[in-house]
């Protein structure tokens, strides 16, 4: 079975002192020490080094929520993978629903990323998704599939293997709607034939995809018990220490 990856995408919510604050509350609940779970937390960039240092202890590993495609230069508001990499991240989100719709994210600009990253040493979680007139429609298939080629263009076997997919229907994403265990199973294994299409089914089981609809502790134990489910992308329920952290218990056993 691979590891379950909980991440934590905190968007645009926690300066540095909410974030000091929840991530006490995330070691006060014990989520620091998920010895059979990879546990990731992404705050804004301007609380990134602290989070760093606040868990240097711990095995919570910190993410970006995005990075330009530039090294440098008159990129105002922009961050680059290497200031990412100084400041001790180890992953970064790319290509959320949210950059696409509000800021211009592309799939072009996504696969920039995507390859900047991993040559920086960064962990791409790569977002996939449709919106639910897409899904009515019946082009989500075709539409993920679509985005995941763009994402991957141009990387090796050995590149992907590096990368994590996220999987976000997006009108499950703060609207309290989820996607059904079998609507999640359905998108994950289409996911992972995709990945098998573009190389090879070893390097489509290495890759974890995670669910990035509204996971939480009252529908985790059935989304995480799904063959091709690897974890989840987390939004709300990762802004309260208390049930991100039972989202970790619960996927610790699973994998006992």
């Amino acid at each position: 079975m691979r590891r379950f990856l909980i991440a934590g995408n905190w968007k645009m919510n926690c300066g540095p002192a909410d974030a000091a604050e929840l991530l006490e509350g995330l070691k006060e609940n014990k989520a620091e020490v998920a010895d059979e779970v990879d546990v990731l937390v992404c705050p804004p960039f301007v609380s990134l080094s602290m989070s760093v240092n606040y868990l240097h202890d711990t095995d919570i590993q910190v993410g970006a929520q995005n990075l330009h495609f530039e090294d440098n230069g008159a990129y105002t508001g922009e961050v680059s993978a290497s200031m990412l990499v100084e400041a001790g991240c180890a992953y970064v989100i790319i290509g959320h629903s949210e950059r696409r719709e509000y800021f211009g994210e592309t799939d072009e600009t996504v696969n920039k990323k995507v390859k900047k990253a991993l040559s920086a040493d960064l962990v791409p979680v790569i977002c996939c998704g449709e919106t639910l007139d897409q899904r009515k429609a019946g082009d989500h298939f075709d539409l993920v599939k679509t985005q995941i080629t763009a994402a991957f263009a141009g990387l090796s076997a050995d590149e992907a293997l590096d990368t994590v997919v996220a999987y976000e229907p997006i009108w499950a994403i703060g609207t309290g709607e989820t996607a059904s265990p079998e609507q999640a199973q359905e998108m994950h294994a289409h996911l992972r034939s995709v990945l098998a299409d573009l190389y090879d089914e070893d390097t489509a089981e290495g890759i974890r995809i995670l669910y990035g609809g509204s996971m939480k502790p009252g529908n985790a134990e059935e989304l995480l018990g799904q063959k091709d489910v690897d974890g989840g992308l987390i939004g709300g329920a990762s802004l309260k220490a208390d049930s991100f952290a039972e989202v970790i218990t619960i996927a610790e056993k699973l994998s006992a």
